[in-house]
């Protein structure tokens, strides 16, 4: 799946992006200096003169897709747009690649704080990545902005002052689905999932509110990460005559599982299948075809409306591909950072986060936005639907829109919180 992806990429981008073999060589992440003119800033208020920004995700691997390269073209024109209204901040990209290992992940992060003076973090799109960096952010006082990170732990037990979600958590993807299946009648359930802190969390709020709503899990299969042959968990699956089977994995997992869902004809069975958590790139590598009919729940898409799809084909010129929530997510995080820097008139983190907290976020990601107690972005969801392949009248085309999930609906309520920032703030919406 990711054998073309050189040709689309700008020459700028080519040596940021090569694979990491080791950990000392993701260690020694591929900086990208932006053109900026003399800065009316002075050092003194930002702390190195530059704010640095770094970019740690899967760059080539089994969720590369998802944010990977396509993340880092996001940051870059969130800075483009940045430095028209601020030309004299100066800002600075890295990237690296986490290969999905928390100990690599974790290690980027210490020396970009410690060494490279990295002033915020953003994507990361691993769970079990991202709880590692959460710890060494939390202590150094750094702030990380997450996009595809599923696991609710990052705001829940786990959470940070300085650890921001931004476009979902496993609570935002499974809720509504659930709710909606049950109340039709597809009340018993049957879960494949990846074999890590993402798919791990994901089964187990779905466990919990399928109890809440009346349904009942008719048991749960994990797979490794990178897994190619799901024949013995298509096969579980439908022994279990659970009347959903729901995917808790993506990206290349994801295709790989729904390409052998029909081969072994089971797109034809009374079974209803669910992929918890999906992306727009996985359904461009599965095909209208074998995604036809599938649901998932985003919290963004970029065919909307028309801001969002002028971001689209901004981001098409560069990557030759539509962006994804994630890459869009990353966009919107770091131009709020970068204004909160601006507006805070320094990198120092607490000054930024008291700004990111008291300005809303409003830009074609989410209107109106704002930081919750838990440090969640609190923003509308959709569930869509994968159209039937006579529907798609254009490539990315993918989705229409079957419901509006309002924020109100979308978000665990923080009396529910196991936060422990939330504190007294357990009342507020």
């Amino acid at each position: 799946m990711h054998h073309h992806r050189s040709r689309f990429i700008k020459p700028w981008y080519r040596s940021a992006i090569r694979k990491s073999t080791t950990a000392a060589a993701a260690l020694s992440a591929v900086a990208i200096m932006t053109t900026v003119s003399a800065a009316t800033v002075s050092a003194a208020e930002i702390s190195d003169g530059v704010v640095k920004i770094g970019i740690i995700n899967d760059q080539s691997g089994a969720l590369s897709d998802i944010a990977g390269p396509g993340s880092v073209v996001a940051a870059k024109l969130a800075i483009e747009d940045f430095q028209k209204l601020k030309p004299d901040l100066k800002v600075e990209l890295v990237i690296a690649d986490h290969q999905n290992k928390a100990d690599i992940g974790s290690q980027v992060v210490r020396r970009w704080i410690d060494v490279d003076g990295v002033d915020m973090i953003a994507d990361v799109g691993n769970s079990a990545v991202a709880l590692a960096i959460q710890s060494v952010a939390r202590d150094k006082n750094k702030i990380v902005i997450y996009s595809a990170v599923g696991t609710t732990e990052i705001s829940g037990k786990q959470c940070s002052p300085t650890g921001i979600a931004w476009l979902h958590d496993n609570y935002n993807l499974v809720a509504a689905p659930i709710r909606r299946l049950v109340s039709e009648g597809q009340d018993s359930w049957f879960f494949v999932a990846a074999d890590y802190a993402f798919g791990r969390n994901m089964v187990s709020e779905s466990q919990r509110i399928l109890s809440e709503v009346g349904g009942k899990s008719a048991g749960a299969i994990f797979h490794p990460l990178g897994t190619v042959e799901y024949s013995s968990f298509i096969l579980q699956a439908s022994s279990s005559q659970a009347k959903v089977v729901a995917f808790a994995n993506a990206g290349d997992q994801l295709v790989a599982a729904m390409k052998q869902w029909n081969e072994f004809g089971m797109d034809k069975s009374s079974q209803k299948v669910v992929a918890e958590l999906m992306f727009l790139t996985d359904v461009h590598s599965m095909g209208p075809e074998i995604a036809k009919g599938l649901t998932t729940v985003t919290a963004w898409y970029w065919d909307l409306n028309d801001e969002t799809r002028a971001f689209g084909r901004r981001f098409y010129q560069v990557r030759s591909r539509m962006p994804t929530a994630p890459q869009a997510a990353v966009y919107s995080a770091v131009l709020h950072y970068l204004k909160s820097v601006a507006a805070a008139g320094t990198d120092s983190t607490d000054a930024v986060m008291e700004k990111m907290r008291s300005m809303p976020v409003d830009d074609f990601f989410a209107r109106g936005a704002r930081l919750r107690t838990d440090n969640k972005l609190i923003h509308d969801f959709y569930l869509v639907q994968v159209k039937e392949p006579a529907e798609v009248k254009g490539p990315w085309e993918y989705y229409k829109v079957v419901a509006t999930i309002p924020a109100s609906e979308a978000y665990l309520p923080l009396s529910q919180s196991d936060c422990p920032l939330v504190g007294t703030a357990s009342s507020q919406k």
